[in-house]
């Protein structure tokens, strides 16, 4: 038995432990039994080279010391797993387990060695399971250069294994390990065999998880009943068609009662700062009573809004996310338009000209909707009005 062994035996060190089941850091237990950190790891790894976890403590749910200290002496006592478990007011399957895991091989069962493994299992980091287990890894990359998704990977792991947990894992610990290079296991060039091809893994939220990237906007449930129901004219919706490599796009404005089209030049690009002028100037051009309100997704675009609103005197809301169907004359349009200016092309390329007169062309389109009438026949008196 070495010196680190017996000073295990002593009563600092047990005031040493008393200590790590209050405190955070081992520093912190080492000083108030009157010793220095490296001591402290020492009497540590004379339980088998465990150290705990910066900011672990092991409280609430998890047994102390103290608990497994009644579990020593009620088992040494030859009581049963439910009389200790009364004992300590714990579930006698917490016994049960306490027993299984932390008694050593000839069946002894000594506090603070179990107490020390339990800092040594709940300790963070710990190596991936795909680090851990070759063979499991390697079955996994084959099936990945097959072009099996990770469900379907683990699917048929658990179909020709059911009874080798070892083969078992977690469809996410297939993607962790594919794009968190820390993980390990998989190598990364194996996102290319994935149904997405990404390199960069894109965060999944729901509709209700979607921060607000809009400040004080008005929600679409706000907007008049008279721009619901189309029967009155200058009610617009507004989007985007953005082009390839969504770095340009054209702004699409459609009257909602006679679906007249305008669109906005957009050179620069479409962030917020480069989007406000030319749809401040665009609706500009619309004499008064064709300037009720404005509905539009919430794209980060729209950040502006209110300057907006407040040159033109539109009134602008926003859409739920997720919600085309609420701009549903717009999202028409904006598939007309793509017969124009096709999907994965440089939208940047179109002069102000070739926009106006596309526009104009859609706009003598004749619509099922109206009765076979083109837009322009209905907007045109009210364009002439002043």
């Amino acid at each position: 038995m070495n010196i680190f062994s017996e000073r295990m035996n002593t009563e600092l060190v047990q005031q040493f432990w008393a200590a790590m089941q209050h405190s955070v850091f081992i520093t912190e237990a080492a000083e108030q039994v009157g010793t220095y950190r490296e001591m402290g790891g020492r009497w540590l790894a004379a339980t088998g080279g465990i150290r705990p976890r910066r900011g672990l403590n092991l409280k609430g749910r998890c047994l102390s010391l103290r608990d497994r200290e009644e579990i020593a002496l009620a088992r040494a006592a030859g009581e049963s797993m439910r009389s200790i478990a009364a004992r300590i007011g714990r579930h006698p399957s917490t016994i049960s387990r306490e027993l299984a895991r932390n008694s050593s091989r000839d069946g002894r069962y000594r506090p603070t060695t179990a107490h020390a493994l339990a800092y040594q299992r709940a300790s963070r980091p710990k190596p991936g399971k795909l680090v851990s287990n070759p063979a499991l890894c390697q079955r996994i990359q084959q099936d990945l250069t097959k072009r099996y998704s990770p469900e379907q990977i683990i699917g048929r792991l658990r179909l020709e294994f059911p009874d080798d947990p070892a083969m078992h894992v977690a469809v996410e610990t297939i993607y962790r390990s594919l794009y968190l290079p820390s993980c390990g296991g998989l190598h990364r060039d194996l996102t290319r065999c994935l149904r997405t091809g990404r390199q960069l893994r894109r965060p999944r939220r729901l509709a209700a998880q979607r921060k607000n990237r809009i400040l004080d906007m008005v929600n679409i449930h706000q907007r008049p009943a008279e721009a619901t129901d189309r029967a009155t004219p200058g009610h617009w919706e507004g989007d985007l068609i953005i082009g390839r490599n969504n770095r340009s796009a054209i702004g699409t404005l459609v009257e909602r009662s006679t679906g007249w089209t305008m669109l906005v030049h957009l050179p620069d690009g479409y962030k917020p700062e480069q989007l406000r002028e030319p749809l401040t100037q665009q609706l500009s051009r619309l004499p008064a009573p064709l300037r009720r309100s404005l509905t539009w997704d919430q794209g980060p675009e729209m950040r502006d809004w209110k300057q907006v609103a407040t040159a033109t005197g539109v009134d602008i809301y926003f859409c739920d996310p997720h919600s085309p169907w609420q701009r549903g004359v717009n999202e028409n349009t904006n598939g007309l338009l793509r017969q124009y200016f096709p999907k994965a092309t440089d939208l940047s390329v179109h002069c102000p000209e070739e926009l106006e007169r596309v526009a104009a062309e859609l706009n003598d389109r004749p619509r099922k909707r109206l009765g076979y009438r083109k837009p322009i026949e209905l907007i045109g008196p009210l364009l002439r009005s002043p």
